[in-house]
């Protein structure tokens, strides 16, 4: 038996497929998925999404949402989602840059608001890179 995934944001599908597995970044950590997973419903936090297929492990970077696992078929709604084949590394390695030396910047000036904001844009960034395949 093979799992039905859709990862939908507002505007597109990200991914329309067929897996064997699925590992979801859920806000209490990360959620394995197989074949007759009980119904779940859950929250997911800003990271990298792993599916497998029959060519092997696919990843997914995704900002936030919830997602449905029930009769063998996963849905994920998310704010953004991006296939990891589809973000230039370099690209994603200089926004995680810029994103780090925000956050120790914020954390330094000490005011709440400019540290949650960089935060999740560090986040964001390191979830670009991780599902671009570079190393973090």
């Amino acid at each position: 038996m093979v799992l039905t995934v859709r990862v939908i944001t507002p505007d597109k599908t990200v991914w329309d497929g067929e897996v064997q597995e699925a590992i979801l970044p859920s806000t209490s950590g990360q959620l394995g998925i197989l074949t007759n997973h009980v119904p779940l419903l859950t929250a997911l936090d800003t990271g990298v999404m792993r599916v497998r297929d029959e060519k092997g492990w696919k990843s997914i970077a995704v900002i936030g949402g919830f997602a449905e696992v029930e009769d063998n078929e996963i849905k994920v709604l998310v704010s953004s989602a991006e296939a990891g084949d589809t973000i230039d590394k370099q690209e994603a390695k200089a926004a995680y840059d810029a994103a780090q030396n925000h956050l120790d910047e914020a954390t330094k000036s000490g005011e709440r608001s400019e540290q949650i904001k960089a935060s999740r844009e560090f986040k964001r960034a390191r979830a670009r890179l991780q599902a671009s395949g570079g190393l973090v």
